[in-house]
């Protein structure tokens, strides 16, 4: 088992995270530096709404880098890792409807307005104790986790693998959305939680809030960046390839497979859910649409975009897709789930290690141009 010095070393020692985190930090820095220092109207000033946007496709990143790490490098395909996302958010529109207090329409300090306007009487259990940042951050991690524990010890416990692990994943996103649409659960309904205007005492409509929030999730992908790694560098990283490859092998070397792909999906959704917290206070709302199977396939596409068990190149997909997306449904809205189709198509055909797939490609030739000729080569020293 590696040392706690060891976990946190081996990322950061590796070029490739060097140069990701380099990357990350210098892309964060420069759109504070043109929204803090050029003027409004000048070409080069990064307005408010283009910090905010941004922000949202830092938190659709991590979310991308979750899910590579399960598909990526354990071989499992979820597509209900939108249900992490969305409880992650849950947990904090909740934190986030308690900052109202009598400011709401209703004027409750206690309800949040749409239970006043549900006639409800008292707050429910599980509302409890969200008032306080602590607790709400807490839940964060702890409620997408419990469910991931539930989830995949009664589904790896059972050997279930392949495609039908990714149908019940999709099943449990789909009943999770059902079950949100409902008044009586107490989440708003098919209107979600909305209305926020305080984080941590600052106001969330302000300029500055939202530039901190998006410096909170770049920070917040580095750090699950570095994570992700230094789990698939370990002894545990090649051991979840290991089953991914061959699981059978694997079992038989002794291996208990069953609490790898547990640990790996727990550590996914955890940070699913931070990626949904962040989400939240950045977009303004959390409705059960996020819950929606549709978002979770979306999400597979960046993965499979950007370059499966790379984790930058679901960074990069992620980034790319939502920022054509944007484009693109702002000049035909209608056909951006055909042009989203046709994208998976074209990737699977002819970029089957996605971007990043290429970007190794191009470094390859450069390595093998830069070789000492001098040198024998690997088949020349073997003979």
């Amino acid at each position: 088992m590696p040392t706690s010095q060891t976990w946190l070393l081996r990322p950061l020692q590796e070029r490739s995270t060097q140069i990701f985190l380099g990357v990350l930090f210098a892309a964060v820095a420069l759109v504070t530096l043109l929204h803090l220092i050029m003027p409004e109207g000048h070409a080069l000033h990064v307005s408010a709404y283009t910090v905010t946007l941004l922000g949202k496709y830092l938190c659709y990143a991590l979310l991308a880098v979750a899910v590579d790490l399960v598909w990526g490098y354990l071989g499992i395909l979820s597509l209900g890792h939108g249900a992490f996302f969305a409880i992650g958010g849950y947990a904090m529109g909740m934190y986030l409807m308690r900052q109202i207090g009598d400011r709401g329409v209703y004027g409750d300090p206690v309800l949040p307005d749409f239970m006043v306007f549900l006639n409800w009487d008292s707050l429910p259990w599980y509302w409890q104790g969200f008032d306080m940042a602590w607790f709400a951050f807490i839940m964060v991690l702890l409620a997408p986790g419990l469910l991931a524990l539930v989830f995949g010890f009664l589904a790896f416990r059972s050997r279930v693998t392949g495609v039908y692990l990714s149908i019940i994943t999709q099943a449990l996103t789909f009943a999770l959305m059902l079950a949100f649409f409902r008044n009586e659960m107490g989440f708003g309904g098919n209107n979600g939680l909305t209305d926020f205007r305080d984080i941590l005492g600052f106001n969330l409509r302000t300029d500055s809030t939202r530039l901190g929030l998006f410096i909170a999730t770049g920070i917040a992908l580095a750090i699950g960046y570095v994570i992700c790694r230094g789990i698939v560098t370990s002894k545990l990283g090649r051991v979840s390839v290991a089953c991914r490859d061959a699981e059978a092998r694997t079992r038989f070397l002794g291996y208990r497979v069953e609490r790898v792909q547990l640990f790996v999906f727990v550590v996914s959704a955890m940070l699913a859910g931070v990626a949904g917290a962040l989400y939240v206070p950045q977009v303004g709302i959390i409705n059960p649409s996020e819950f929606s199977p549709l978002f979770s396939i979306e999400v597979v596409v960046w993965v499979a975009l950007g370059g499966r068990a790379t984790l930058y190149g679901a960074v990069i997909g992620a980034i790319l897709v939502n920022y054509a997306k944007t484009v693109f449904t702002g000049v035909m809205p209608d056909a951006w789930l055909f042009a989203l189709g046709g994208l998976f198509v074209l990737v699977t055909v002819f970029l089957p290690k996605g971007i990043a797939g290429l970007l190794q490609k191009r470094q390859k030739p450069d390595e093998d141009s830069n070789a000492d000729p001098s040198k024998p080569k690997p088949q020349e020293a073997t003979a």
